[in-house]
């Protein structure tokens, strides 16, 4: 669509109309459809090309307009006002019966196992949407080809959401007897933090084997769907994160912590600034949610909130591991 958008749209528009009763889907229509403070040129010109010929649906009789979007919230407000896009379907993460009837239909072609329990599989893939559902049967099925077996497997299945949760296993990897043992103590101080800490999600599994980028992990589920999330799990997910950091000092020592928390604390000061500024969970700063860039005063106000949640939440689990 570079430099030729708008003409492709009102070609798009007068093909249509000659196809008509049709529908038209535009899918990711966030490339072409975010405000317009966000583009420049050609791209201002294609999204205005599209809001011409959706005012000119009174001669476009037949046609139908249907877009798609995974984020909503940067379109241009002139898409969504009434008399456009002005019927919106969200549509969520399926539920634990939504995810049961998904893997039943990717899982009806294949042989498997009298191991396989697709109601267990569903409980435990919350968050899962339906490509990720998809995914986690198609590696199963690799992982079954690649071992010869005529049948899936519970196993496979559970090796595939592990893969997906955690990345792909670096069995390769060679790793010093020193840096295991600093990796163990690290993830082991993630665990016991999530373990003896109310509003921790459940752990799913814990493992010093490399995967992906980290030499180790420890993931967690919820033990049921959620719809929304408390301050007191929030709290409890910075002081997991603070649990890796709180840990190689307790048994190495401060002048021996690793850049291997630098993750953990990138997550956690990016939590903390959500509760400050989105959730009004500061007590300093109130019950405000803070969108736009705010004033210089502002902005100090909140980095003081964010320390001090994440020193509180250090505190916490220093008081733990100590234990």
């Amino acid at each position: 669509f570079v430099g030729v958008g708008a003409r492709r749209v009102r070609s798009l528009f007068q093909a249509a109309k000659k196809k008509a009763p049709c529908i038209i889907f535009i899918d990711e229509i966030d490339a072409v459809g975010s405000t317009r403070k966000q583009w420049e040129g050609h791209t201002k010109k294609t999204l205005h090309q599209l809001l011409v010929e959706m005012d000119g649906f009174e001669q476009n009789e037949g046609i139908i307009l249907m877009a798609a979007t995974n984020l909503p919230d940067i379109l241009d407000p002139a898409l969504t006002r009434p008399g456009r896009f002005d019927r919106h379907i969200v549509v969520p993460n399926p539920d634990v019966r939504g995810r049961q009837e998904i893997l039943e239909l990717y899982l009806q072609d294949k042989p498997m196992s009298d191991d396989i329990d697709v109601k267990a599989i569903a409980r435990g893939t919350p968050g899962f949407n339906g490509a990720d559902l998809a995914n986690l049967v198609n590696i199963a099925a690799i992982k079954a080809a690649v071992e010869g077996a005529d049948k899936l497997t519970a196993a496979q299945l559970e090796y595939a959401k592990d893969r997906i949760l955690m990345g792909t296993e670096r069995k390769t990897m060679f790793l010093t007897e020193e840096s295991k043992k600093l990796t163990a103590y690290h993830e082991s101080g993630h665990a016991i933090v999530a373990f003896n800490t109310e509003g921790a999600h459940p752990i799913h599994k814990a493992t010093i084997m490399p995967r992906g980028s980290a030499l180790g992990m420890v993931t967690q589920l919820p033990s049921s769907d959620e719809t929304s999330t408390s301050k007191k799990q929030l709290l409890a997910r910075l002081d997991v994160c603070m649990g890796g950091r709180v840990a190689e000092e307790l048994i190495f020592g401060q002048d021996h912590i690793t850049t291997g928390a630098s993750s953990d604390l990138h997550t956690a000061t990016e939590l903390a600034q959500y509760m400050v500024s989105n959730c009004g969970m500061s007590d300093t700063i109130g019950p405000v949610h803070i969108k736009e860039r705010p004033s210089s005063e502002m902005q100090s106000r909140i980095d003081a909130e964010v320390v001090k949640l994440l020193r509180e939440a250090y505190d916490r689990v220093k008081a733990l591991l100590k234990k």
